[in-house]
């Protein structure tokens, strides 16, 4: 075992003596005995089946989605561990709104097996940063607490600072797609040290992709030699397909 999943596995153990300390609650439905419960791990939607290959999002046939050709993403590729909704959608507020900083140790373990199917070839983890106002609130960035024992686990680099907020922007709730990218345009720059290095950039939730593809940008601009995007959920839009 490598020195940084020594690392993990200390990580693991940490939260498993806290949780010996503090009886946990369920992130998905609040019930006692367990971060995330057994009937929460079953009802979690897994976002598989016919995905676009740029965007990610459900369609009929296998290939790249009408949206995608017509206006690329400059990632790679972006995948999401599930839909946007119960339980997910829950521990994801929990861990957000809620100071329940647990719940990222346990979003990481729960989607680890499904980040190595991706069998990305990943450097390094950049986080999306919060503004600065967003973060002065809350106090820590909740995709870096996800992020953060993912790259443990997955033995890579975690660069908390990879990205930096060029502009405080709007929360992209509401928005449409045009608005969402005209609220990020340009929002970020990057560390150097990412330069020639495949990078996996991280969001909690996302919808048109929008922010990640604006981050992707910047990674590029400082020397990235390829980004992939993921997120723990997305919501999905009124397609046909499913409801968000």
């Amino acid at each position: 075992m490598s020195k940084s999943n020594w690392k993990y596995t200390l990580y693991r153990l940490l939260w498993s003596s806290l949780d010996m300390v503090y009886p946990p609650v369920c992130g998905g439905c609040e019930k006692q005995g367990s971060r995330w419960c057994e009937d929460c791990q079953t009802k979690v939607n897994i976002l598989r089946g016919v995905l676009c290959d740029i965007c990610g999002l459900p369609q009929e046939a296998v290939g790249v989605c009408a949206n995608c050709q017509v206006d690329r993403p400059h990632f790679r590729a972006l995948r999401a561990w599930a839909v946007f909704e119960a339980p997910v959608q829950n521990g994801l507020h929990r861990l957000k709104y809620r100071r329940d900083v647990s719940m990222g140790d346990t979003f990481a373990a729960q989607m680890l097996s499904f980040v190595h199917e991706l069998n990305w070839p990943i450097d390094v983890i950049v986080p999306i940063p919060l503004g600065k106002q967003r973060l002065k609130e809350r106090g820590y960035n909740q995709v870096g607490m996800i992020a953060r024992p993912l790259a443990l686990a997955l033995d890579v680099k975690y660069a908390p600072n990879g990205l930096v907020r060029r502009k405080e922007t709007r929360s992209q709730v509401g928005l449409s797609k045009v608005d969402r990218r005209s609220n990020v345009q340009d929002a970020f720059t990057a560390w150097m040290g990412v330069r020639g290095k495949n990078v996996l950039v991280m969001d909690d939730v996302s919808t048109t992709g929008s922010t990640l593809s604006s981050g992707a940008e910047a990674l590029f601009k400082a020397g990235a030699k390829d980004i992939y995007a993921f997120t723990v959920a997305r919501a999905l839009p009124h397609h046909g397909l499913h409801h968000a």
